[in-house]
């Protein structure tokens, strides 16, 4: 039972925080709700900062997820640039980091999200070593671009995945030579596998990005703190103005972990493990986001999801949850990238080796198809790149789990929906 008298507490101020404060007072719970965010901002979505606003076409007021007044107008308690440091699982409070404030709950939210992985090597110190994963980073780097693109510059990608390639779009449309550095053989290997990678490297290619595959930064040079180039483990050296380290996200679990939840393991991303209602082995403690890891019961594994459909939704779905009313969280997990003039989504979970074949729809050399990742004719994952409105019968395709007719799903004249039962 939910009562006026509970407080529901909710640690951290992104998407996932912001949906979930909403979905609480949406859903009717006229307790205290306390929203915690480390970051002097309101809360807002990221998309923008690698999309958008990065390239000055969004406003900076159009990345928040509310209005600055909604957050008193709906009685959320707003704490800005406040950590907190620790959890008191018997005491049920939490404790703040600057001033040892303890503040009770009855339900804890953890939204603490994740953090960008750091490159490990000498000069990641000196003043042009960037990353990207809050919106003053975003505010720095549309600065550095513009003056790249004014001067000439150079900046080198360490990392081929989907922000790697953003960002690489960005700068070139801003008019910076760009080099990039991927271990892999081809781009977004992790997510597309050798298939689909190559077309997104000849996209980029084509925009006069030069790639460096089978190779890892080894170091930074520079000189009065700034940078000069960057080396690689074959031996070559890439002149660059700047560096960006785009190698991926690590989930912020210190919190959880220091007051003794589960963690999942690393195959499976290594987020707070929580149950199918978002739960965490504490059953007054719930996490949602890009730090959940949650069963997924279509792909029959553990999942740790990034993209921002997941913070969209589990925010939500994690309040519902929080009050009682939680179904099973099985959302069929979503992105989107818009690159140049290509924009995609993608639904699904196919990483290399759960499949055994990729259908392709459509004429993948204009850069307008559909992409199937099909194991025992069942489709995991799909991949519509500029083809729009598809979504929702990929989706059923794999949420339904039916063996399709490979053949009919490679042709452009059988309707999807005619696939789905």
């Amino acid at each position: 039972m939910v009562d006026a008298d509970q407080t529901f507490v909710i640690v951290g101020g992104g998407l996932a925080g912001a949906k979930a404060a909403e979905t609480l007072r949406a859903e009717g719970f006229n307790g205290r709700v306390i929203l915690i965010c480390d970051e002097r901002d309101h809360p807002y979505e990221r998309p923008p900062l690698s999309k958008g606003y990065l390239l000055g076409k969004e406003e900076r007021d159009s990345v928040f997820v509310h209005e600055p007044a909604w957050y008193a107008q709906n009685d959320v308690e707003l704490h800005l640039g406040q950590t907190v440091d620790a959890i008191d699982r018997t005491a049920r409070t939490v404790r703040f980091g600057d001033d040892g404030t303890l503040v009770h709950y009855d339900k804890l939210l953890l939204v603490t999200g994740a953090e960008p992985r750091r490159l490990d090597i000498p000069g990641t110190d000196l003043v042009g070593v960037h990353h990207l994963r809050r919106l003053a980073h975003s505010e720095r780097l549309k600065q550095v671009l513009a003056a790249l693109g004014r001067d000439n510059g150079h900046l080198v990608i360490a990392g081929a995945g989907w922000i790697g390639l953003e960002i690489a779009a960005a700068a070139r449309e801003y008019g910076a030579e760009v080099t990039v550095v991927e271990p892999e053989q081809t781009a977004l290997h992790g997510v597309l596998g050798p298939e689909l990678g190559e077309i997104f490297a000849e996209l980029h290619r084509e925009r006069g990005v030069r790639f460096h595959f089978g190779a890892r930064l080894t170091e930074i040079t520079g000189h009065d703190g700034l940078v000069l180039a960057a080396l690689t483990d074959d031996g070559e050296e890439h002149p660059a103005h700047d560096v960006l380290a785009a190698i991926g996200a690590a989930p912020r679990t210190g919190l959880a972990e220091a007051a003794g939840l589960e963690i999942a393991d690393r195959a499976h991303g290594g987020g707070i493990a929580v149950d199918e209602h978002l739960r965490t082995s504490d059953p007054d403690i719930y996490a949602a986001g890009d730090v959940a890891a949650f069963p997924h019961p279509l792909f029959g594994t553990r999942l740790r999801v990034e993209h921002w459909a997941n913070a969209l939704n589990g925010g939500p779905a994690a309040a519902r949850a929080m009050l009682g009313r939680g179904t099973t969280y099985d959302r069929v997990p979503y992105f989107f990238s818009d690159q140049y003039d290509v924009g995609l989504e993608y639904s699904g979970w196919a990483p290399p080796g759960t499949y055994d074949q990729v259908v392709i729809r459509g004429d993948a050399s204009k850069r307008e198809f559909i992409a199937f990742w099909v194991k025992e004719r069942r489709v995991l994952a799909g991949m519509n790149v500029n083809v729009w409105d598809v979504t929702d019968p990929i989706q059923q395709l794999i949420r339904t789990g039916v063996q399709v007719d490979t053949e009919a799903l490679a042709d452009p004249h059988v309707p999807l929906d005619s696939l789905v039962p």
